[in-house]
């Protein structure tokens, strides 16, 4: 039997409060992302999208959970448009295609629950 593979620790300073848009810093033309906790139950990961950056549509097995810290973005969730802005949260439900769009430089902590529904 194979052993289990690493599971990165957490990069989230224990009893300090963090800000998170913070953490990661706009790229001309890209799409920046940092994980901060990575667990069998599921990660945190902060993203910050240029202007114009997409994402194309796909699928996850588990809910995923968006929370918009900075800008704008025009997230498609099972072909529905949801325009979403700083300080809005949205569910992305498990095994439903979507698609992320900035309409606007924008920053979002994803909060992937690896667990089915």
């Amino acid at each position: 039997m194979s052993p289990k593979p690493a599971i990165e620790p957490t990069s989230l300073p224990p009893a300090e409060p963090v800000e998170l848009a913070g953490l990661v810093a706009y790229q001309q033309g890209g799409v920046v992302s940092r994980t901060l906790v990575k667990k069998n139950g599921g990660t945190l990961t902060v993203f910050a999208f240029d202007e114009g950056q997409a994402l194309s549509e796909h699928t996850a097995p588990f809910d995923a959970i968006v929370e918009v810290l900075d800008g704008e973005v025009l997230l498609v969730i099972g072909g529905k448009s949801v325009p979403t802005k700083a300080g809005q949260t949205v569910l992305m439900p498990a095994n439903v295609p979507h698609a992320v769009n900035a309409t606007t430089r924008f920053k979002m902590l994803l909060t992937m629950i690896r667990e089915p529904g």
